[in-house]
C-alpha cells in the first residue's frame, strides 16, 4: 500500500502548524498543584513575617518595604504600589511617620503634592527585618540535602517565572 505524500512522516512534518490554540482548562493534577503551592506560599509567608519581629503590623511593614525600594512616592502612588484605597494608605504613613519610620517632604516638581520617603530609622528597621529573615531562611535551606537544594533552586526558577520576576 502506498501512502499518499501528505500522510508521510516527512510530509507531515513539513506542513505547516496551525496558530497556537488557546490555553487548555487546567487539569486536576495541575489544580491540586496549584493548591499545593498556594498553601505552602502561604505558610513560607507566615513564617517570615513572624520572623520580622517589628511591631508593625504586616501592611505597615510592606508600605514602609515599598518606599524604602522605590524611593520617595506620592501618597498615591505608594497606593498604588500596596495595592490599597488611598484612605488606607493616609492611615499607615501617618503611623510609620509618627513612628520616625517615614517622612514627609514636599515635591520637588509639583509643590501642591507631597512625598514620603524612608527616614534612617526606617531604612534600617527594614535592613534588620531582611537580615534577620534571610538567616532564618538560610538556615532551614542549610538544613536540606544536596539533592534537596539543587530541586529548590531549579524550583525557584520556575517560580520567578510565574510571579514575572517581581522584586520582593
Amino acid at each position: 500500500m502506498r501512502r499518499s505524500p501528505a500522510t508521510t512522516p516527512r510530509a507531515a512534518a513539513a506542513e505547516p502548524t496551525s496558530a497556537p490554540s488557546e490555553p487548555s482548562e487546567p487539569s486536576a493534577d495541575e489544580i491540586a498543584m496549584a493548591a499545593r503551592l498556594r498553601l505552602s506560599a502561604t505558610r513560607l509567608a507566615r513564617r517570615l513575617r513572624q520572623q520580622s519581629d517589628t511591631g508593625l503590623t504586616p501592611t505597615q511593614l510592606s508600605a514602609l518595604s515599598a518606599v524604602e525600594h522605590h524611593g520617595p512616592l506620592t501618597l498615591g502612588d505608594l497606593a498604588q504600589h500596596e495595592r490599597v484605597a488611598p484612605p488606607t494608605v493616609t492611615k499607615v504613613v501617618a503611623k510609620l511617620e509618627a513612628d520616625g519610620l517615614l517622612t514627609r517632604q514636599a515635591d520637588p516638581d509639583d509643590r501642591r503634592s507631597t512625598l514620603v520617603a524612608a527616614t534612617r530609622s526606617g531604612r534600617r528597621l527594614i535592613e534588620a527585618t531582611r537580615t534577620r529573615k534571610d538567616a532564618w531562611l538560610a538556615a532551614r535551606i542549610a538544613s536540606l540535602g544536596a539533592d534537596e537544594q539543587a530541586r529548590l533552586e531549579h524550583a525557584l526558577d520556575v517560580l520567578d517565572e510565574l510571579t514575572g520576576g517581581e522584586d520582593a
